[in-house]
Protein backbone atom coordinates (compact mmCIF):
# COMPACT_ATOMS: atom_id res chain seq x y z
CA UNK A 1 0.00 0.00 0.00
CA UNK A 2 1.34 3.18 -0.55
CA UNK A 3 2.03 5.55 1.92
CA UNK A 4 1.35 9.31 1.42
CA UNK A 5 4.17 11.55 2.84
CA UNK A 6 3.13 14.66 5.05
CA UNK A 7 5.66 17.05 5.82
CA UNK A 8 5.59 17.68 9.59
CA UNK A 9 4.20 20.93 10.61
CA UNK A 10 6.77 23.44 12.15
CA UNK A 11 6.85 23.73 15.77
CA UNK A 12 6.12 27.52 16.67
CA UNK A 13 8.63 29.44 17.93
CA UNK A 14 8.06 29.48 21.63
CA UNK A 15 10.20 32.34 23.22
CA UNK A 16 8.07 36.05 23.18
CA UNK A 17 9.07 38.37 20.51
CA UNK A 18 9.51 42.07 20.30
CA UNK A 19 7.65 43.60 17.50
CA UNK A 20 6.80 47.04 16.11
CA UNK A 21 3.33 47.97 15.43
CA UNK A 22 3.24 50.04 11.97
CA UNK A 23 -0.68 50.10 11.22
CA UNK A 24 -4.02 48.38 11.99
CA UNK A 25 -5.90 45.80 9.83
CA UNK A 26 -9.57 45.61 8.94
CA UNK A 27 -9.94 42.76 12.23
CA UNK A 28 -8.20 45.28 14.61
CA UNK A 29 -5.39 43.64 15.01
CA UNK A 30 -2.10 45.92 14.85
CA UNK A 31 0.66 44.95 11.91
CA UNK A 32 3.74 44.05 12.18
CA UNK A 33 6.79 42.32 10.29
CA UNK A 34 8.43 39.18 11.11
CA UNK A 35 10.53 36.77 9.44
CA UNK A 36 10.30 39.26 6.14
CA UNK A 37 6.37 38.87 6.20
CA UNK A 38 3.36 40.32 7.62
CA UNK A 39 2.31 39.84 11.23
CA UNK A 40 -0.99 40.45 12.49
CA UNK A 41 -0.65 41.50 16.39
CA UNK A 42 -3.96 41.05 18.24
CA UNK A 43 -4.13 43.45 21.26
CA UNK A 44 -1.28 46.08 19.84
CA UNK A 45 -1.80 49.35 18.40
CA UNK A 46 0.06 51.20 15.91
CA UNK A 47 3.20 53.09 17.60
CA UNK A 48 3.53 50.42 19.91
CA UNK A 49 6.09 48.17 20.85
CA UNK A 50 5.17 44.81 22.13
CA UNK A 51 6.08 41.61 23.43
CA UNK A 52 4.35 38.93 22.02
CA UNK A 53 3.72 35.19 21.50
CA UNK A 54 3.43 33.26 18.11
CA UNK A 55 -0.11 31.69 17.43
CA UNK A 56 -0.01 30.46 13.62
CA UNK A 57 3.10 30.51 11.46
CA UNK A 58 2.22 30.30 7.31
CA UNK A 59 3.94 30.87 4.26
CA UNK A 60 2.39 34.05 3.71
CA UNK A 61 2.01 35.82 7.56
CA UNK A 62 1.61 35.03 11.27
CA UNK A 63 -0.64 35.52 13.77
CA UNK A 64 0.64 36.38 17.74
CA UNK A 65 -1.00 37.75 20.63
CA UNK A 66 0.15 40.62 22.69
CA UNK A 67 2.07 39.55 26.05
CA UNK A 68 3.20 42.95 27.25
CA UNK A 69 3.04 46.36 26.03
CA UNK A 70 7.04 47.90 26.04
CA UNK A 71 5.93 51.44 24.63
CA UNK A 72 1.87 52.33 24.86
CA UNK A 73 0.60 54.26 22.13
CA UNK A 74 -0.84 57.48 23.35
CA UNK A 75 -4.42 56.32 22.28
CA UNK A 76 -4.35 53.44 24.71
CA UNK A 77 -7.00 53.31 27.21
CA UNK A 78 -8.35 51.39 29.90
CA UNK A 79 -11.23 49.00 28.41
CA UNK A 80 -14.85 49.85 29.77
CA UNK A 81 -15.89 46.31 30.61
CA UNK A 82 -14.83 43.80 33.36
CA UNK A 83 -14.73 40.71 30.75
CA UNK A 84 -13.00 42.39 28.27
CA UNK A 85 -9.80 40.45 28.48
CA UNK A 86 -11.94 37.14 27.55
CA UNK A 87 -15.07 38.11 25.71
CA UNK A 88 -14.57 37.54 22.04
CA UNK A 89 -17.85 40.59 21.39
CA UNK A 90 -15.23 43.49 21.59
CA UNK A 91 -11.64 43.67 19.84
CA UNK A 92 -10.74 47.83 20.16
CA UNK A 93 -11.65 48.71 24.10
CA UNK A 94 -8.34 49.13 24.91
CA UNK A 95 -8.45 52.17 21.75
CA UNK A 96 -9.52 55.33 22.12
CA UNK A 97 -13.27 55.49 21.03
CA UNK A 98 -12.00 58.87 18.41
CA UNK A 99 -8.86 56.79 17.13
CA UNK A 100 -11.20 53.79 16.57
CA UNK A 101 -13.13 55.28 13.44
CA UNK A 102 -9.43 57.05 12.43
CA UNK A 103 -7.43 53.60 12.55
CA UNK A 104 -10.60 51.89 10.41
CA UNK A 105 -10.86 54.46 7.79
CA UNK A 106 -6.99 54.17 7.54
CA UNK A 107 -7.71 50.36 7.48
CA UNK A 108 -10.53 50.77 4.12
CA UNK A 109 -7.62 53.60 2.54
CA UNK A 110 -5.35 50.48 2.52
CA UNK A 111 -7.59 47.64 1.03
CA UNK A 112 -8.77 50.22 -1.69
CA UNK A 113 -5.30 50.70 -2.66
CA UNK A 114 -4.66 46.89 -2.61
CA UNK A 115 -7.77 45.57 -4.32
CA UNK A 116 -9.46 48.75 -6.37
CA UNK A 117 -5.87 50.31 -7.45
CA UNK A 118 -8.08 53.50 -5.93
CA UNK A 119 -6.10 56.00 -3.53
CA UNK A 120 -7.05 59.66 -1.99
CA UNK A 121 -10.17 58.89 -1.40
CA UNK A 122 -12.85 61.99 -1.00
CA UNK A 123 -13.67 60.50 2.26
CA UNK A 124 -16.69 62.64 4.21
CA UNK A 125 -17.35 63.23 7.67
CA UNK A 126 -17.92 59.27 9.64
CA UNK A 127 -21.35 58.68 10.89
CA UNK A 128 -21.07 58.44 14.60
CA UNK A 129 -23.59 57.28 17.49
CA UNK A 130 -23.30 57.16 21.21
CA UNK A 131 -20.38 54.37 21.78
CA UNK A 132 -22.47 52.82 24.63
CA UNK A 133 -25.46 50.69 24.86
CA UNK A 134 -26.33 51.21 21.18
CA UNK A 135 -27.09 47.73 20.58
CA UNK A 136 -30.56 46.93 20.28
CA UNK A 137 -30.30 43.17 19.47
CA UNK A 138 -27.84 40.31 20.45
CA UNK A 139 -27.38 36.76 20.96
CA UNK A 140 -26.39 34.94 24.02
CA UNK A 141 -25.12 31.21 24.39
CA UNK A 142 -25.95 29.00 26.98
CA UNK A 143 -24.04 26.19 27.56
CA UNK A 144 -22.82 23.73 30.54
CA UNK A 145 -19.38 23.92 31.66
CA UNK A 146 -18.39 20.68 32.58
CA UNK A 147 -15.21 21.75 34.53
CA UNK A 148 -17.38 24.36 36.79
CA UNK A 149 -20.65 22.26 36.86
CA UNK A 150 -22.72 25.00 35.94
CA UNK A 151 -24.81 26.11 33.18
CA UNK A 152 -22.86 29.26 31.32
CA UNK A 153 -25.13 32.45 30.08
CA UNK A 154 -22.99 35.06 28.45
CA UNK A 155 -20.61 35.07 24.91
CA UNK A 156 -18.44 33.18 22.99
CA UNK A 157 -14.64 33.92 24.76
CA UNK A 158 -11.93 35.10 22.63
CA UNK A 159 -10.91 32.58 19.88
CA UNK A 160 -13.16 29.83 21.37
CA UNK A 161 -16.17 28.01 21.65
CA UNK A 162 -16.39 27.97 25.21
CA UNK A 163 -18.71 30.62 26.96
CA UNK A 164 -17.46 33.46 28.99
CA UNK A 165 -20.14 34.25 32.08
CA UNK A 166 -21.09 38.07 32.06
CA UNK A 167 -22.99 40.19 34.27
CA UNK A 168 -22.53 43.79 32.04
CA UNK A 169 -22.42 44.36 28.72
CA UNK A 170 -21.86 48.18 28.03
CA UNK A 171 -23.28 47.85 24.03
CA UNK A 172 -25.92 46.28 24.81
CA UNK A 173 -29.20 48.35 25.22
CA UNK A 174 -29.82 49.27 29.02
CA UNK A 175 -33.26 47.57 29.00
CA UNK A 176 -31.50 44.07 28.77
CA UNK A 177 -29.15 45.35 31.85
CA UNK A 178 -30.29 42.37 34.19
CA UNK A 179 -30.19 39.89 31.64
CA UNK A 180 -27.51 37.92 31.96
CA UNK A 181 -27.83 37.02 35.96
CA UNK A 182 -31.59 36.89 35.85
CA UNK A 183 -31.13 34.28 33.39
CA UNK A 184 -28.19 32.30 34.88
CA UNK A 185 -29.81 32.31 38.43
CA UNK A 186 -33.20 30.76 36.52
CA UNK A 187 -31.12 28.38 34.29
CA UNK A 188 -29.33 26.92 36.98
CA UNK A 189 -31.78 26.27 39.51
CA UNK A 190 -33.85 24.08 37.42
CA UNK A 191 -32.53 21.56 35.34
CA UNK A 192 -35.64 21.07 33.39
CA UNK A 193 -33.83 24.59 31.38
CA UNK A 194 -31.20 22.94 30.64
CA UNK A 195 -32.24 22.84 27.13
CA UNK A 196 -32.18 25.92 26.57
CA UNK A 197 -29.12 26.74 24.02
CA UNK A 198 -28.98 30.44 23.59
CA UNK A 199 -31.37 33.48 23.55
CA UNK A 200 -32.22 35.96 21.07
CA UNK A 201 -32.50 39.98 22.22
CA UNK A 202 -34.40 42.38 20.44
CA UNK A 203 -35.31 46.01 21.89
CA UNK A 204 -37.78 47.04 19.23
CA UNK A 205 -39.72 50.69 20.03
CA UNK A 206 -42.33 49.72 22.50
CA UNK A 207 -41.30 46.08 23.05
CA UNK A 208 -38.41 44.46 24.22
CA UNK A 209 -38.39 40.77 23.35
CA UNK A 210 -36.14 37.90 23.92
CA UNK A 211 -36.68 34.38 21.85
CA UNK A 212 -35.75 31.61 23.95
CA UNK A 213 -34.47 28.39 21.81
CA UNK A 214 -34.25 25.45 23.13
CA UNK A 215 -33.28 21.48 22.14
CA UNK A 216 -36.26 19.95 24.31
CA UNK A 217 -39.47 20.32 24.93
CA UNK A 218 -40.31 22.55 28.40
CA UNK A 219 -43.42 22.11 29.86
CA UNK A 220 -46.01 24.87 30.44
CA UNK A 221 -44.81 24.79 34.27
CA UNK A 222 -41.27 25.50 33.51
CA UNK A 223 -42.44 28.19 31.21
CA UNK A 224 -44.78 29.61 33.73
CA UNK A 225 -41.76 29.86 35.79
CA UNK A 226 -39.30 31.68 33.80
CA UNK A 227 -42.33 34.14 32.89
CA UNK A 228 -42.93 35.04 36.46
CA UNK A 229 -39.01 35.26 37.07
CA UNK A 230 -38.69 38.00 34.73
CA UNK A 231 -42.06 39.65 35.34
CA UNK A 232 -40.30 42.58 36.63
CA UNK A 233 -38.47 43.38 33.43
CA UNK A 234 -41.21 43.75 31.26
CA UNK A 235 -39.10 41.42 29.07
CA UNK A 236 -41.82 39.74 26.16
CA UNK A 237 -40.56 36.25 26.17
CA UNK A 238 -41.07 34.10 23.06
CA UNK A 239 -40.10 30.30 23.45
CA UNK A 240 -38.57 28.30 20.20
CA UNK A 241 -37.79 24.72 20.01
CA UNK A 242 -35.43 23.42 17.35
CA UNK A 243 -38.07 22.39 15.41
CA UNK A 244 -40.65 25.65 15.71
CA UNK A 245 -40.95 29.26 13.61
CA UNK A 246 -41.70 32.07 15.24
CA UNK A 247 -45.57 32.31 15.21
CA UNK A 248 -45.93 35.97 14.94
CA UNK A 249 -49.33 36.03 15.03
CA UNK A 250 -49.60 35.28 18.59
CA UNK A 251 -46.80 38.24 18.98
CA UNK A 252 -47.47 42.05 18.78
CA UNK A 253 -45.67 43.01 15.66
CA UNK A 254 -41.95 44.48 16.85
CA UNK A 255 -41.77 47.85 14.76
CA UNK A 256 -38.96 50.83 15.08
CA UNK A 257 -39.96 54.07 13.47
CA UNK A 258 -37.20 56.86 11.52
CA UNK A 259 -38.77 60.13 13.51
CA UNK A 260 -37.15 62.28 10.95
CA UNK A 261 -37.90 60.66 7.90
CA UNK A 262 -41.20 59.70 9.27
CA UNK A 263 -41.35 56.23 8.47
CA UNK A 264 -42.13 52.78 10.42
CA UNK A 265 -41.14 49.45 9.75
CA UNK A 266 -42.49 46.31 10.91
CA UNK A 267 -40.30 43.36 11.36
CA UNK A 268 -40.22 40.00 12.25
CA UNK A 269 -37.47 38.49 15.19
CA UNK A 270 -36.05 36.25 12.50
CA UNK A 271 -35.63 39.08 10.17
CA UNK A 272 -32.30 40.92 9.69
CA UNK A 273 -32.12 44.69 11.19
CA UNK A 274 -29.38 47.41 11.92
CA UNK A 275 -28.45 46.74 15.82
CA UNK A 276 -27.80 50.42 16.07
CA UNK A 277 -31.32 52.00 16.17
CA UNK A 278 -29.69 56.00 16.01
CA UNK A 279 -27.06 54.86 13.23
CA UNK A 280 -29.35 53.61 10.74
CA UNK A 281 -31.26 56.91 10.61
CA UNK A 282 -28.60 58.68 10.22
CA UNK A 283 -27.29 56.43 7.64
CA UNK A 284 -30.41 56.72 5.54
CA UNK A 285 -30.77 60.01 5.62
CA UNK A 286 -26.96 60.37 4.36
CA UNK A 287 -28.01 57.77 1.62
CA UNK A 288 -31.05 59.74 0.44
CA UNK A 289 -28.46 63.06 0.83
CA UNK A 290 -25.91 61.43 -0.86
CA UNK A 291 -28.15 60.11 -4.02
CA UNK A 292 -30.00 63.57 -3.85
CA UNK A 293 -32.65 62.15 -6.51
CA UNK A 294 -35.25 64.37 -8.25
CA UNK A 295 -38.25 62.76 -8.55
CA UNK A 296 -37.42 61.03 -12.23
CA UNK A 297 -35.29 58.07 -11.01
CA UNK A 298 -35.60 54.35 -11.37
CA UNK A 299 -34.46 53.21 -7.99
CA UNK A 300 -33.24 49.33 -8.36
CA UNK A 301 -32.60 48.30 -4.71
CA UNK A 302 -30.68 44.82 -4.29
CA UNK A 303 -30.24 42.75 -1.08
CA UNK A 304 -33.34 45.24 0.44
CA UNK A 305 -34.38 43.24 3.48
CA UNK A 306 -37.50 44.41 4.70
CA UNK A 307 -36.97 48.16 2.61
CA UNK A 308 -34.87 49.71 5.06
CA UNK A 309 -33.69 52.09 1.96
CA UNK A 310 -36.33 51.10 -0.36
CA UNK A 311 -38.96 53.28 1.60
CA UNK A 312 -37.49 55.90 2.42
CA UNK A 313 -35.58 56.34 -1.56
CA UNK A 314 -39.28 55.72 -2.30
CA UNK A 315 -40.85 59.10 -1.45
CA UNK A 316 -37.89 60.90 -3.57
CA UNK A 317 -37.66 58.68 -6.44
CA UNK A 318 -40.17 57.76 -9.28
CA UNK A 319 -39.94 53.89 -8.41
CA UNK A 320 -37.54 51.79 -6.27
CA UNK A 321 -37.32 47.96 -7.11
CA UNK A 322 -36.56 46.57 -4.14
CA UNK A 323 -34.88 42.31 -4.51
CA UNK A 324 -34.37 40.14 -1.38
CA UNK A 325 -33.36 36.71 -0.94
CA UNK A 326 -35.71 35.87 1.99
CA UNK A 327 -39.17 35.25 1.28
CA UNK A 328 -40.31 36.76 5.11
CA UNK A 329 -38.38 39.91 4.14
CA UNK A 330 -40.10 40.63 1.58
CA UNK A 331 -43.33 40.11 2.60
CA UNK A 332 -42.30 42.62 5.25
CA UNK A 333 -41.49 45.01 2.54
CA UNK A 334 -44.12 45.09 0.85
CA UNK A 335 -46.44 45.43 3.84
CA UNK A 336 -44.49 48.17 5.13
CA UNK A 337 -44.66 50.35 1.79
CA UNK A 338 -48.72 49.53 2.58
CA UNK A 339 -47.84 51.00 6.39
CA UNK A 340 -46.40 53.72 4.95
CA UNK A 341 -48.72 54.67 1.93
CA UNK A 342 -45.73 54.16 0.03
CA UNK A 343 -47.50 52.99 -3.66
CA UNK A 344 -44.27 53.34 -5.99
CA UNK A 345 -42.82 50.39 -4.71
CA UNK A 346 -42.61 46.72 -6.15
CA UNK A 347 -40.46 43.83 -4.06
CA UNK A 348 -39.46 40.44 -5.39
CA UNK A 349 -37.73 37.88 -3.81
CA UNK A 350 -34.83 36.56 -5.59
CA UNK A 351 -31.60 34.38 -5.10
CA UNK A 352 -29.09 37.30 -5.69
CA UNK A 353 -26.15 34.49 -6.01
CA UNK A 354 -27.52 33.04 -9.22
CA UNK A 355 -28.43 34.15 -12.88
CA UNK A 356 -30.36 37.10 -13.65
CA UNK A 357 -31.09 36.44 -17.25
CA UNK A 358 -34.86 35.44 -16.88
CA UNK A 359 -35.38 37.58 -13.44
CA UNK A 360 -38.92 39.53 -13.89
CA UNK A 361 -37.68 42.61 -12.15
CA UNK A 362 -34.71 43.69 -14.26
CA UNK A 363 -35.32 46.16 -16.95
CA UNK A 364 -33.48 48.73 -19.57
CA UNK A 365 -35.65 51.81 -17.29
CA UNK A 366 -33.91 51.15 -13.84
CA UNK A 367 -30.93 54.32 -13.88
CA UNK A 368 -29.98 54.02 -9.52
CA UNK A 369 -28.68 51.37 -8.18
CA UNK A 370 -28.67 50.75 -4.06
CA UNK A 371 -26.47 47.73 -2.77
CA UNK A 372 -26.51 46.30 0.74
CA UNK A 373 -25.35 43.18 0.50
CA UNK A 374 -24.12 40.98 3.28
CA UNK A 375 -20.45 40.43 4.54
CA UNK A 376 -19.69 38.26 1.05
CA UNK A 377 -20.46 41.37 -0.80
CA UNK A 378 -22.38 41.77 -4.44
CA UNK A 379 -19.77 40.29 -7.13
CA UNK A 380 -22.18 37.69 -8.58
CA UNK A 381 -24.79 40.26 -9.40
CA UNK A 382 -22.20 43.16 -10.28
CA UNK A 383 -20.84 40.81 -12.85
CA UNK A 384 -24.07 40.20 -14.33
CA UNK A 385 -25.68 43.86 -14.21
CA UNK A 386 -25.16 45.94 -17.60
CA UNK A 387 -23.36 48.71 -15.16
CA UNK A 388 -23.52 51.29 -17.50
CA UNK A 389 -26.82 52.06 -17.73
CA UNK A 390 -26.62 53.19 -14.44
CA UNK A 391 -26.12 57.12 -13.41
CA UNK A 392 -25.31 56.28 -9.88
CA UNK A 393 -24.50 53.43 -7.57
CA UNK A 394 -24.76 53.75 -4.01
CA UNK A 395 -22.68 50.76 -1.98
CA UNK A 396 -23.38 50.09 1.77
CA UNK A 397 -21.01 47.85 2.81
CA UNK A 398 -20.35 45.73 5.96
CA UNK A 399 -16.95 44.28 5.19
CA UNK A 400 -14.13 46.87 3.14
CA UNK A 401 -12.33 43.66 1.82
CA UNK A 402 -15.23 42.69 -0.33
CA UNK A 403 -16.32 46.16 -0.74
CA UNK A 404 -12.78 46.89 -2.26
CA UNK A 405 -13.34 44.00 -4.01
CA UNK A 406 -16.43 45.28 -5.73
CA UNK A 407 -15.33 48.67 -6.12
CA UNK A 408 -12.94 47.37 -9.13
CA UNK A 409 -15.70 45.97 -11.02
CA UNK A 410 -17.90 49.19 -10.95
CA UNK A 411 -14.88 51.55 -11.26
CA UNK A 412 -13.64 49.49 -14.45
CA UNK A 413 -17.41 49.49 -15.59
CA UNK A 414 -16.79 53.77 -16.17
CA UNK A 415 -17.50 54.87 -12.41
CA UNK A 416 -15.73 57.26 -10.53
CA UNK A 417 -15.88 56.54 -6.40
CA UNK A 418 -17.44 60.12 -5.84
CA UNK A 419 -17.95 60.50 -2.01
CA UNK A 420 -16.95 57.59 0.86
CA UNK A 421 -17.57 58.03 4.18
CA UNK A 422 -17.27 55.56 7.63
CA UNK A 423 -20.23 54.97 9.32
CA UNK A 424 -19.43 53.66 13.02
CA UNK A 425 -21.68 50.92 14.13
CA UNK A 426 -20.11 48.95 15.87
CA UNK A 427 -17.72 51.31 18.49
CA UNK A 428 -15.39 49.08 20.57
CA UNK A 429 -15.18 46.28 17.74
CA UNK A 430 -13.20 45.55 14.34
CA UNK A 431 -16.20 45.47 12.47
CA UNK A 432 -16.47 48.86 9.83
CA UNK A 433 -19.18 49.79 7.52
CA UNK A 434 -19.01 51.72 4.26
CA UNK A 435 -20.90 54.00 2.72
CA UNK A 436 -19.43 54.25 -1.23
CA UNK A 437 -21.25 56.84 -3.96
CA UNK A 438 -20.00 55.73 -7.59
CA UNK A 439 -20.85 58.28 -10.01
CA UNK A 440 -20.83 57.20 -14.37
CA UNK A 441 -17.99 59.36 -15.73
Amino acid sequence: MAQIFKAKKKPLQQQSLELDITAMDHHGRGIAKYNNKVCFVSGALPGERVKAKLVDDKARYSQADTLKILKASEYRTTPICEHYSQCGGCQLQHLDATQQVIEKQAAVNQLFAKFAKLTDLNWQAPLLSQATHYRRSARIAVMFDKAAKKMRVGYRARGSKSIVSINQCPVLSDVFAEVFNVFDNIINHNKALHSISHLQLCAADEQHFIVIRHTKAISPTDKAFVEQSVSAHHWQLVWQSDSDMIDHAHLAMPFYKLDQLDIKFEFGLNNFIQVNASLNQAMLIQAASWLALQGDENVLDLFCGIGNFSLVLAKQAKTVTGIEGVTSAVALATQNAHTNSITNTQFHCFDLTTSIKKAPWFNKELDILVLDPSRTGAMAVLEQLPLTQFKAILYVSCDPVTLARDSAIISQAGFELNKIGLMNMFPHTGHIETMALFQRR
